[in-house]
This record gives structure tokens, sequence and C-alpha cells, in this order.
């Protein structure tokens, strides 16, 4: 478990006086890429790999007796997902709540219908009236009884412009204007959600949105985002108003600002090499709602905690020696790709590749989970050896051979006897061996 900020613990507090909040987002069951079969079930590893993420935040909400659950959006990768990704996401949830713990689902941009008229991928809890299920569809504001008292939660899920399209106003504006227009009315209604709120009862933002000073995990994030999207600034939100911002929509866990605390929880898994270093998991705050708002969570209050995430490996490597093998292998033992998604980038002369032994390598990597790639970048050295920026195509025979003698140090007067001799050769003639092959 790791904190985000190295401020110390301050004064201990009475255990019963504290909200134990659990945020999370970003879970995008669904993702199956760089995975394989399971034998035993026939899913998806990855699919395995995103459930394993999820149980391990129920158990810990159970073990450490939260209070509440807060998603910030995005359960699945698809707006239309699969009957078996349904499933196991309501399991876990149901094991929530079974547990006493009431969970509020908010609904991201992959949660979303394509027409206005169709339901969104959570809307079954609230078909089904499930018991402790809060679900976040519009823009408003919640009152959760939790088992250490109320919990005012303002949800924001992800925002459109459909709304604004029905208006004649807004018919004929262009992308970015409408974008504009979309940002300034949520930061209108987050203002009027947050007046309305009673200041002596503890209250929370929810919301799946871009910020603008926010770090995009272009490789994972970009592709998962269709088309363009309004961003928010921190003054949009408010954020006076609240005692914790729980965000989500981008993939990289991210702490916005310290007071209140305003921080995305990033995704459950990595999905492609573009996170390959992030740390996965989910966020652990202590709200204290005996202190005034402004002071009832402290940054120190706020927790990391780190799931287990499939690692991701890059072994890019252009190696030195003229059989390149063994330094290949050795790279890979150091690496414990055992598990792993793995991705091999070599650079090599044409001597390296034509004696690198690919049974080897392969054989090295038959421990990974994946190796989706190994690449093999031929480098011809044609500047190192001739010494010229100009491509070898646009040489003529003659002029290679030159820039060869230069090269290798001939002297010019042998330099030039050995050109004449092969110009003559060229052009069919015999050539006069003035010299040519005597010591």
């Amino acid at each position: 478990m790791e904190r985000f900020s190295a401020v110390g613990p301050g004064a201990a507090r009475e255990e019963d006086a504290v909200v134990k909040l659990l945020h999370f987002a970003d879970l995008h069951i669904g993702v199956e890429s760089h995975g394989k079969p399971n034998p035993l079930t026939g899913l998806s590893t990855r699919l395995h790999d995103f459930l394993q993420a999820f149980d391990e935040l129920v158990e810990t909400a159970i073990a450490e007796q939260v209070d509440v659950v807060l998603f910030a959006g995005d359960a699945y990768k698809s707006r239309n997902p699969e009957q078996t990704h349904q499933r196991e996401f309501a399991k876990r949830i149901k094991a929530l709540t079974q547990a006493g713990i009431p969970v509020y689902l908010l609904v991201g941009n992959h949660d979303l219908p394509t027409m206005l008229s169709r339901a969104h991928a959570l809307e079954i809890f609230t078909t089904l009236g499930v018991e402790r299920v809060h679900i976040g569809a519009r823009l408003g504001t919640t009152v959760i009884d939790t088992a250490s008292g109320p919990l005012q939660v303002v949800g924001v899920p992800w925002p459109t412009a459909n709304q604004l399209l029905r208006r004649e106003d807004f018919r004929h504006v262009t992308l970015e204007q409408l974008d504009r227009a979309v940002e300034r009315l949520i930061a209108e209604r987050i203002q009027q959600e947050a007046e309305r709120l009673d200041p002596n009862l503890p209250a929370v933002l929810v919301a799946h949105i871009a910020m603008s000073d926010s770090i995009v995990k272009t490789a994972s994030e970009k592709w998962m985002t269709a088309g363009r999207f309004p961003q928010l600034n921190r003054s949009d939100l408010s954020p006076t108003a609240f005692d914790y911002v729980a965000l989500g929509h981008h993939h990289c866990f991210q702490v916005l600002h310290h007071h209140p605390p305003m921080v995305y929880a990033g995704s459950m898994q990595r999905v492609d090499f573009g996170e390959e270093a992030d740390p996965k998991g989910f966020v652990l705050v202590d709200l204290d709602p005996t202190k005034p708002r402004g002071e009832r969570v402290r940054p120190e209050d706020v927790h990391f905690h780190k799931v287990t995430a499939r690692r991701f490996v890059t072994i890019e490597l252009k190696p030195r020696e003229k059989d390149p093998t063994p330094e290949v292998l050795d790279v890979i033992a150091r690496r414990h790709v055992k598990d792993a998604i793995v991705r091999v980038i070599l650079t090599l002369t044409p001597e390296q590749d034509a004696l690198l032994d690919d049974r080897a390598l392969r054989a090295a990597l038959a421990e990974a989970h994946v190796v989706t790639a190994i690449s093999r970048t031929v480098d011809r050295g044609t500047r190192s050896r001739l010494g010229t920026d100009r491509p070898p195509e646009t040489l003529t025979p003659l002029e290679a051979l030159a820039l060869y003698f230069e090269r290798n140090g001939t002297p010019p007067d042998r330099r030039e006897e050995l050109l004449r001799v092969a110009r003559a050769l060229i052009d069919g003639e015999e050539p006069v061996m003035d010299g040519v092959g005597e010591p």
C-alpha cells in the first residue's frame, strides 16, 4: 500500500469516527488483447486478469470494512457487454452488497449507449432495484446511508452534447464551440449541486471526465475514447465544497490536487505497453465526519492499494557482439519474462541477423504469457562504412568503390590505378595492369 503524500500521519483518530471510502475506476471488463484461451474455462486469460484484480478489490473492501465503494465509470470495454462479462461484474457487486457495503456506480463513456432511447450498461441494477446499489446516470446528488453515517455523493457521468444538439441555437456551431458549451454547462451544474449540499455532512464528487492538467497514457487511452470530448479545469469542479474528488477516465493513477484530494484511481489492469511501468489498483480513503469541511480528508489519509496486474515487458536491444544470440538470451533471462506479455525489439547488422538463433530465442521466451512480436530491424550500416549520407541506391559502382578505398585508407596513387582498372572492366574493356597485383 502506498501513500501519494509524504506528509506524516499526524494526530491519531478515533476509529469509530472514520468513514472508509474505496474508490476505483476504469475496470474495462472485456479487454482481451494479448490474451489466449484458458484451457480450463475457455475464457480469455486477460478476462481472468481483470476479474482477479476485481476480486482483490472486493476482498480488501470486506476485510477493511469499508463504508462505501465508489466506482468512477467504465465497467466494460464495450457499451454492449457480453452476458458473461455482465454476469462476472454483477457477481462481485453482489458480494459487496451482501457484506453490507453500499456501492455507487457512475456511468462512463464506455457504459453509454449510442442512442438516448437505449439502456446504458449499468441500467439493469436500477431496473431490478438491487439493494445498496446506487447508479449515477445523470449529474445529481445521492445521499448514501453508510454504517458510519450519511454521505453526500455528487455524480458527474461522462458528458455528452446530445441535449445541447436538440436546441436550435446549438445546431450550427463548430465542434470546438460545442465542447466549450458542454464544459460551461457541466461547471454550472456542479456548482448548483454544491450549493445545495449540507455543509455539516461529508460530501464527495465522483466524476468520469477528462481534466485539462491530467496525464494521458496515449498508447492505451486515445483509441479507447473516440472523437472529441470536453476537458474541465480544477475550478470547474467546485472543489471547496467537497471532502474528496474521485475521478475516472484516465488510466494512470495520479493526484491532481491535495486540498481537497482530487484523484484519478487509474485502471485496474494494464491494457498495452503504454502502461508498462504504471502501477495498477484502487484508492482507500479515511474521512473524518467530525471535522469541518476542508479538514475531513488529509493528504495522508488517501492510500493507493496495488493489485496484481499482468506485467508488460519490452526488451529493446542493439547487440554489440558479432553473434548476438548470447547477449540477447542474457537480457531475456534478466528481465524475468515468466507470465508476462512480452515484445522484443532488436536492431541488428546483416551479419548479426544471419547468426541470430531463432530457436534459442523462442525457447528463452517460452515461459512468457504471450509474445506479441519479435521485431528485427537490420541496420545496413551504409553511413558508417562508406562515410556518406547518400543512400546506397544512388551511388554508381565506381562511386561506391571510390568511397570504399577512401574509407579503408588506400593510398591515392594506388586508388586511382584500381579505379582505372575497375572502370575498364565495367566498360567491358581489357584493363592495362600497370602494377596492379604487385607487392
